[in-house]
């Protein structure tokens, strides 16, 4: 039991780190009123091209009383929009604003330079390795059912 909860603390201090780091050059780029929550849900929309609410909470991990305080904080931030979808009219998809795009733009700067700090840090061939052992933790850990 101590080797799983010491990887779950681990996993959970390296995930704060990251956002904490990408948060500061966010705010160093001006995106001063961003929470780290958001960062998440903002990453998922800056790569999806208009996602129903379910999708990202459901990518997210967030139940749908979270996501709806984060969207709302959003949209009131003028990050992103929400529209009806044409397809299904009870369905919602959000949009980037075009604040939301130049957003987007600093955000995969910053995602960029904090690889090539872990690049530099690890090398190549571990960062990788860590990527390829993470996503196949995760992979196994939802696929077990109950």
């Amino acid at each position: 039991m101590k080797k799983i909860a010491n990887i779950g603390s681990l996993l959970k201090k390296t995930y704060r780190t990251y956002n904490t780091k990408l948060l500061h050059l966010l705010q160093q780029k001006g995106f001063t009123d961003l929470r780290p929550s958001f960062l998440e849900v903002l990453l998922y929309i800056c790569e999806q091209d208009g996602p129903s609410i379910k999708s990202i909470g459901l990518s997210c991990n967030l139940k749908k009383q979270t996501m709806t305080g984060h969207l709302n904080e959003l949209e009131k931030r003028n990050y992103i929009i929400r529209k009806t979808s044409e397809l299904d009219k009870r369905e919602q998809k959000i949009y980037l604003t075009e604040y939301g795009e130049s957003f987007r733009f600093n955000l995969y700067e910053s995602v960029n330079e904090l690889e090539n700090q872990m690049l530099d840090i690890l090398g190549e061939v571990e960062l990788d390795r860590i990527e390829l052992l993470l996503v196949n933790l995760y992979n196994k850990l939802t696929s077990q059912t109950g």
